[in-house]
C-alpha cells in the first residue's frame, strides 16, 4: 500500500499547536512509510476563510519544515461534490427535509422528554412530491440528509484500537444547507476517496463522524481508508485550544522566538509513552517515530517545557549549525564565540546581547574601583586564550586575599555588566584585553 495522508486546515483562523501537533504527525507518519503528505485547504466557507489566513497556513508549515507533496483547495473542487450529490441522490441515500431550525429542536427536545435519543425520524423520506412541492411553495428550501444504512459500523482504530456505532443510534447527517453550502463531510470523503488517501490520522473529536464517513464511503464505491483518532492537546489547565482566539498561535510562538526544531520535539513526543527531547532536524523525528506509542491519555501543553526544549535544543548545536542564523542576525560570529555562549542561550535572538559585550562598548558596573583597579594591573601580557582567565585570577586571588564571590562577582560586572552569564574564562579572551583594561578603569568599551 503506497502511504498518502492529509492535513486539511480551515483558512478561518491561525494555527495553534494543537493543529500543528494532528499536521507533523501526519508528516512523520507519512515520511516514516516513505509515503505522501498531502495539504488540502478546507475552504468551503466563503465566509469566513480569507487569504492571510490561509497564507499563515503556508508560512507556519514552512517554519515547521512540514513540505507537502501535494496541494489542494477544496474551493476548486465543488463540481466533484456536485457529482457524487448526484450518484447518492440517484441511489435513494440523499434526500430532501424541509424542516426549520427551530422545528427540528422541538423535535429533539420533544424526544429527550421522552428520554428517547434525540435520532431524526426520517420525517423527510416520507414526503410526497406534491408535498414537497408546496413547502417549497411556501418559501422553504430543502437541507439534504445521508439515509444511514441501519448497520453496525467497525474499524480497527490505529490509536483507540476496535470501535463501532450502529447506524440506528444516528442521525442521518445532514451534508448541504439549505442555501445549497456544503458542511464538512461529504467534501472531505470526496476528498480522500480521489486524492488516494490510504490513512486518515485526525483528532478525536472526529470519532463520531467516523462512521457515518464510512458509510459514505461504501455508498460512493470507495475504498475506506485506515483512521487513526488522537487524543486532543489542551493547554496546561486542561482547557481547549482554539485557532480562531488566537491560543497558542504558531505565529506567535515564532515571533517570541522559539525555535521550530523545539516545537516539532515536543509535539513528536507529546501524548506518547516516549521521553521528550529535542533534536536538531526532521530526519531524527522520523527515524524514531512510532504512532503506536501514542496513548488515548490526554496530552497537556506546557510552555514551560516548550522553554526547557527550545533552550536544551540551542545548548547542542553544533556552530555548523548556528552559524546561518547567527549570520542571519549580522553577527560574524566564530566557533569559539559560540561556544562560549550557547549554553546561556533561551532564545537564538539572545546570542546578540552576548555579542554586544564580547565586541561593542558596554558601561561597566564598578562594585570595587580599588579592587578593580589592582585587577586591571595584573592583566597577564601577550596572546589570551583557554588558560587566560585561570592564570590572572590566581594571581590577583594571592595579591588580594580574596576568593569565591568577593574574587569573581566585581569582575563579571565590570566586564559584562551582568550579574550572570556564560563563564568568564570563555567570555575573557573575546573581550580582549583592551576592552577589558579599559571597563575595570570604569571605562565605556
Amino acid at each position: 500500500m503506497t502511504v498518502t495522508v492529509r492535513f486539511a486546515p480551515s483558512p478561518t483562523g491561525r494555527l495553534h499547536v494543537g493543529n500543528a501537533r494532528i499536521a507533523l504527525i501526519n508528516w512523520l507518519f507519512a515520511k516514516k512509510a516513505g509515503g505522501a503528505f498531502v495539504l488540502r485547504i478546507d475552504d468551503t466557507d466563503r465566509e469566513r476563510s480569507r487569504p492571510d489566513h490561509e497564507q499563515a497556513i503556508y508560512d507556519d508549515l514552512t517554519w515547521l519544515g512540514l513540505a507537502w507533496d501535494r496541494r489542494e483547495a477544496q474551493s476548486e473542487r465543488f463540481a466533484r461534490y456536485d457529482a457524487a450529490v448526484e450518484k447518492l441522490k440517484a441511489e435513494g441515500r440523499l434526500y430532501a427535509c424541509y424542516e426549520t431550525p427551530e422545528e427540528l429542536d422541538y423535535k429533539r427536545k420533544r424526544l429527550l422528554a421522552r428520554h428517547l435519543p434525540p435520532v431524526y425520524d426520517r420525517a423527510g423520506l416520507a414526503l410526497t412530491a406534491a408535498e414537497r412541492a408546496a413547502l417549497e411553495a411556501e418559501g422553504r428550501r430543502p437541507h439534504w440528509r445521508f439515509r444511514l444504512a441501519d448497520q453496525d459500523v467497525r474499524w480497527e482504530d490505529l490509536v483507540r484500537g476496535s470501535c463501532h456505532y450502529h447506524a440506528g443510534h444516528l442521525s442521518d447527517p445532514v451534508l448541504i444547507r439549505a442555501d445549497g453550502s456544503y458542511l464538512y463531510t461529504l467534501p472531505s470523503v470526496v476528498d480522500d476517496a480521489e486524492m488516494a488517501v490510504s490513512h486518515v490520522l485526525r483528532g478525536e473529536d472526529h470519532v463520531t463522524n467516523t462512521a457515518v464517513q464510512i458509510q459514505i464511503f461504501e455508498a460512493l464505491g470507495a475504498v475506506v481508508p485506515v483512521f487513526g483518532h488522537l487524543t486532543l492537546l489542551t493547554d496546561a489547565k486542561g482547557e481547549g485550544l482554539s485557532k480562531r482566539l488566537g491560543s497558542m498561535s504558531l505565529g506567535e510562538l515564532r515571533q517570541e522566538g522559539i525555535e521550530a526544531m523545539a516545537l516539532n520535539s515536543l509535539l513528536a513526543r507529546l501524548g506518547s509513552a516516549d521521553a521528550i527531547h529535542p533534536q536538531a532536524d526532521l530526519a531524527a523525528l522520523v527515524a524514531e517515530f512510532d504512532l503506536g506509542r501514542f496513548s488515548r491519555a490526554t496530552p497537556k501543553f506546557d510552555p514551560a517545557e516548550l522553554e526547557r526544549v527550545n533552550a536544551h535544543l540551542l545548548h547542542g548545536l553544533s556552530f555548523a549549525q548556528a552559524e546561518a542564523r547567527l549570520r542571519a542576525q549580522g553577527l560574524a560570529a566564530d566557533e569559539a564565540f559560540w561556544l562560549a555562549v550557547r549554553g546561556n542561550l533561551a532564545r537564538m535572538a539572545e546570542a546578540r546581547d552576548w555579542w554586544h559585550i564580547c565586541r561593542e562598548p558596554v558601561a561597566p558596573v564598578v562594585e570595587d574601583a580599588a579592587f578593580l583597579a589592582q585587577a586591571r594591573a595584573l592583566l597577564p601580557e601577550g596572546d589570551w586564550g583557554a588558560e587566560t582567565w585561570k592564570i590572572w585570577t590566581a594571581a590577583l586571588a594571592a595579591a588580594s586575599g580574596r576568593k569565591g564571590k568577593a574574587l569573581f562577582h566585581p569582575l563579571r560586572l565590570a566586564l559584562t555588566g551582568r550579574e550572570n552569564g556564560p563563564e568568564l574564562k570563555t567570555l575573557l579572551p573575546l573581550i580582549g584585553k583592551d576592552r577589558a583594561a579599559a571597563r575595570l578603569n570604569g571605562q565605556t568599551a
